[in-house]
């Protein structure tokens, strides 16, 4: 408990508390972290099948996903790969 110097005993006092916010921010440095490198690779996949699209009569492509891909991170892959230029997608089963 801090004491205040001339303050009168029961008066409220107007201060602000700054953990909850202090709080807050911490938890959205923390999801900003977790999410950055997601966006950078699907970035940097972007520019890969660019150029190697460009080089190509038909730009086809054919996907192959690991098992332990998840279908949201599949269709992102897909969408980027559109954007990048491919016409026709196949996804590919083993």
């Amino acid at each position: 408990m801090a004491i205040g110097v001339g303050r009168t005993h029961g008066a409220a006092i107007a201060e602000i508390n700054v953990t909850p916010m202090a709080d807050v921010m911490i938890v959205l440095l923390i999801i900003f972290m977790v999410a950055t490198p997601a966006v950078l690779t699907l970035q940097d996949l972007d520019e890969r099948l660019r150029t190697a699209l460009e080089s190509r009569r038909e730009p086809t492509l054919l996907v192959l996903a690991a098992d332990d891909v998840s279908c949201a991170r599949l269709v992102a892959a897909v969408d980027v790969a559109k954007g990048a230029g491919a016409v026709r997608i196949g996804l590919v089963e083993r």
